[in-house]
């Protein structure tokens, strides 16, 4: 990619650059990404057997796949410690930035990401690093910002974790000084959380006006956060109404601001060429799920019940099949049909994980892609 360190002036000017040059915003109705690889289990949260390993040799196999089948996105789970329980999910992780660099490395096409926790990373820092990884993968690198929700990481750093809505505010000045290092030249910024004095940056990104900016807020909060200051929101969607509603109040909310946000989403795929022996892999997932790193997860994010009520139960099944995410479950046909109902809902793009990743992306691209090309999902 060529192109000179100027700005665009329009959005006009922006919207069009990104279309030609940076795949989440190409042609196809539905992107189309992979969720949480760089962690031992990925999303599900279970003693199932698979052939995935969290190791950098087979994360290069299947980003390499993904980028041959055309997948828009690699987004990583930004992790530092485990949950417990029997599994200890997540324990083993790569670290964020390093995994985007060495990914881009080995690809030629699809977007590499970092999910990047704010009170970790000191912003200039963020931004240097993003830089660097943008121009390594000759303009595909993507940040996905996290507030740091999951105390023991936090404290960990030996840093306070600070209430729900403040969490929000350092994250939109983190962003905002991000932003200005990857724009502007010698800035100043005094904020509550950050003072940066004469901040400079070289070499800027390439990508204009700057890299792709995600993050997952589905709170009060996190959707206005997400209408101020990011690219696409991905949300977590338990029902396809819900789908609906969030979506809509998340271009409104956006449109206050003069901006348009995109809306994403993730979930686990289970497909095979029967409906019995998909959901029979879903429900070998749930039976030898780890309910102990279950409860762990559900309890930080203020998700309990004393009496462990069904409804309470079967948010928790979401959360061992895919962390919480919407499940498309059946055949190939079923899938995409699946797809289809939320793609005209307004949802333009999904992450996606597997119990085994690669051979079921294996799986995805023979029989789901041609069927979603079908459908109009996919160019």
């Amino acid at each position: 990619m060529d192109v000179q360190p100027d700005f665009f002036q329009h959005a006009d000017d922006v919207h069009a650059w990104r279309a030609e040059h940076v795949p989440v915003f190409n042609r196809n109705r539905l992107k189309l990404g992979i969720f949480g690889m760089n962690c031992s289990n990925g999303c599900t949260i279970t003693h199932a057997e698979t052939t995935f390993e969290p190791t950098y040799q087979h994360n290069v196999k299947i980003a390499k796949l993904a980028d041959d089948l055309g997948f828009e996105l690699l987004v990583p789970v930004g992790r530092w410690k485990h949950f417990g329980g029997t599994t200890q999910f997540n324990a083993n992780n790569m670290e964020v930035y390093t995994w985007a660099t060495a990914l881009a490395c080995n690809t030629q096409k699809i977007m590499v990401y970092a999910t990047s926790h704010v009170p970790t990373v000191h912003p200039l820092f963020a931004a240097k690093q993003g830089a660097t990884i943008d121009h390594i993968s000759n303009g595909r690198f993507g940040l996905n910002v996290v507030c740091g929700w999951f105390r023991p990481e936090i404290e960990m750093f030996g840093i306070q974790q600070l209430p729900h809505e403040r969490r929000y505010d350092m994250a939109a000045e983190w962003l905002n000084c991000i932003k200005l290092a990857w724009t502007k030249q010698d800035f100043d910024f005094a904020g509550e959380y950050f003072q940066i004095r004469g901040g400079f940056l070289l070499p800027k990104p390439l990508q204009r006006p700057h890299p792709v900016v995600i993050n997952a807020g589905n709170s009060e909060e996190g959707r206005e956060f997400s209408a101020r200051h990011v690219d696409f929101n991905f949300v977590t969607i338990a029902t396809q109404e819900q789908a609906s509603g969030l979506v809509s109040d998340i271009h409104q909310r956006a449109a206050k601001y003069g901006r348009r946000v995109g809306v994403m989403s993730y979930g686990l795929v289970c497909c095979r060429d029967t409906e019995a022996e998909a959901w029979a892999l879903y429900r070998r997932i749930i039976d030898e799920g780890d309910w102990e790193a279950t409860h762990n997860i559900m309890n930080l994010l203020g998700i309990e019940s004393n009496s462990f009520n069904e409804q309470i139960k079967q948010f928790g099944e979401r959360f061992i099949a895919g962390w919480g995410g919407f499940p498309l479950v059946g055949t190939p046909e079923q899938v995409v049909e699946m797809m289809l109902q939320l793609a005209d809902l307004g949802i333009e793009g999904f992450i996606l994980s597997w119990l085994d990743y690669y051979e079921e992306l294996k799986y995805f691209g023979e029989r789901v892609l041609p069927l979603m090309k079908q459908a109009g999902l996919r160019i």
